[in-house]
């Protein structure tokens, strides 16, 4: 088993990244970054967890 916070970051992808970022924040986690569209093309967000690994969710830019 991995030591606390030793992953570093896991990347999930998502169809709207917008919704997926609303459903994590409900859940009470912590916000590192709100939605934000970026130049390489994708829309991502970002959280940490509990044991301080970040959570990227990114998914297509919609619009």
């Amino acid at each position: 088993m991995p030591a606390k916070g030793s992953l570093g970051a896991l990347i999930f992808r998502v169809d709207d990244c917008d919704a997926a970022f609303e459903r994590v924040r409900a859940a009470g986690a912590e916000v590192m970054q709100e939605p934000v569209d970026q130049a390489y093309g994708v829309r991502d967000c970002a959280f940490r967890d509990p044991s301080g690994n970040q959570l990227r969710f990114s998914g297509p830019i919609r619009g």
